[in-house]
């Protein structure tokens, strides 16, 4: 989801997992809702907690003053690194353009190019 620069993150949680389109790919009816969601410390409230567990999807996210969960960092991995993946383009990096679509346009240009060079560079 792709919102201003100056929207706080705790109120994009709940519009991120109602916006899940259906998962294809095992027989019967498509998955509309993760099982669980990871968070990192931002997203320790009350109301995100209890938004999540009425749509029944698990909670993990780390308490803030706790030690971090054992195992989460190598989950946020995969998140960080898609990040930085993104970065060495470096219109993505910063938001410049004005209209949402032509940057959801370069987004999607620029992971196109990332899995084209992964692929690439696993045949060889």
């Amino acid at each position: 989801m792709t919102t201003a620069a100056n929207v706080n993150d705790i109120t994009q949680p709940f519009r991120l997992v109602d916006g899940i389109t259906p998962v294809a790919g095992r027989p019967g009816r498509p998955r509309r809702r993760p099982e669980s969601a990871f968070g990192d410390k931002a997203y320790d409230s009350r109301t995100v907690r209890g938004e999540l567990r009425q749509r029944r999807i698990l909670p993990v996210i780390s308490r803030k003053g706790a030690p971090n969960i054992k195992g989460l960092g190598r989950l946020r991995y995969v998140v960080e690194q898609t990040f930085a993946l993104l970065h060495q383009f470096k219109r993505l990096s910063v938001r410049w353009e004005r209209r949402v679509e032509l940057h959801n346009a370069f987004l999607a240009l620029s992971c196109s190019i990332v899995c084209w060079r992964r692929l690439k560079k696993a045949r060889s």
